[in-house]
């Protein structure tokens, strides 16, 4: 689930994804209207798979903010416009399958963990890089979620206490620094201050700097952009390097849109900076490798947390 799309799956350990429905997601919907758009995809997604109702084990939602796999409570969704939501109460009373819910990052991580790049690492740290940044960890196999279930909020790190306001109300977080929007940011500043960049056009025609156009700019060598995506890089290997000395990690992974596009261009520079930062101790024997599973991560963790809390292996 996200604030502007909402990606269902029918899937198992076996045959994978074995079917995918993408739709919008309602705006401004009340929490009865989303639910009733929830159900709604579910039902269709069966439909599309083929399979029978009696075959589904259980529904597994991955949202993007701060909520209570336990209580099934979703603390806060500012992009939908709803708090305290209790999204597994009122879809379990309008559907026959266990509802699931988790944070989308967290989710990732299983699916990563469990069927992807990490599936041999003991202590993970999984990074996703893209609009913002987020983060979770998995201690042999399984999510670490804190007292308040909110773990892994890297992005949220303050790495400049003078810098720009943040979305969470500090200054100098994390992603304000090396997400995509804040390396979108950053160039549309220097663009209206009349620097170079084969990027100025898409500005110009009013149009949003995506990561495929970061991609094109990088493998164009240009200069203005080569010069941010460095900047980011070496924030994300410096936070990087602070929390290995702490948690002493075997594994990082990197994912999300903007790793999807340039982690050719971006680990190794990232690696750089992480090993100018590690205290010898810590970096011995630790890998930082990219995410092949991209938006497919959360969709097989969804695997993971049915098995995590009803005790079944789908």
């Amino acid at each position: 689930m996200g604030g502007t799309k909402i990606l269902s799956a029918v899937i198992n350990s076996t045959d994978g994804i074995i079917a995918v429905v993408k739709e919008s997601t309602e705006t401004g919907a009340t929490q009865k209207q989303y639910i009733k758009q929830l159900a709604s995809i579910i039902k269709k997604t069966i439909k599309e798979a083929k399979v029978t109702e009696d075959s589904i084990k259980a529904v597994c939602i991955g949202f993007p903010g701060p909520l209570d796999p336990f209580t099934g409570i979703i603390y806060s969704a500012p992009n939908l416009g709803l708090k305290n939501f209790p999204i597994k109460k009122l879809l379990q009373e309008v559907i026959p399958y266990p509802v699931l819910i988790e944070n989308d990052v967290n989710l990732g991580a299983l699916g990563i963990q469990k069927f992807g790049v990490a599936k041999k690492g003991k202590n993970v740290l999984t990074v996703f890089i893209g609009t913002g940044i987020g983060g979770a960890l998995t201690f042999n196999g399984k999510i670490y979620r804190g007292s308040n279930f909110v773990a892994g909020e890297i992005g949220h790190i303050i790495v400049n206490p003078k810098g720009s306001l943040c979305n969470c109300g500090n200054r100098g977080c994390f992603e304000t620094i090396a997400s995509r929007s804040a390396i979108v940011k950053h160039l549309e500043a220097e663009i209206k201050a009349n620097k170079r960049t084969m990027l100025k056009k898409i500005v110009k025609q009013g149009k949003p700097i995506k990561s495929k156009a970061l991609y094109l700019a990088v493998k164009a060598v240009d200069k203005l952009t080569i010069k941010e995506i460095t900047g980011a890089c070496n924030a994300i290997g410096l936070v990087l390097a602070n929390i290995n000395n702490l948690l002493n990690l075997d594994l990082i992974v990197l994912g999300g849109g903007l790793m999807e596009a340039l982690d050719y261009y971006m680990i190794p520079k990232i690696k750089t900076a992480f090993n100018k930062n590690i205290m010898k101790g810590s970096g011995k024997g630790i890998k930082i490798v990219a995410s092949k599973l991209a938006d497919d991560a959360a969709l097989y963790g969804g695997i993971a947390l049915a098995e995590e809390f009803l005790n079944i292996k789908v």
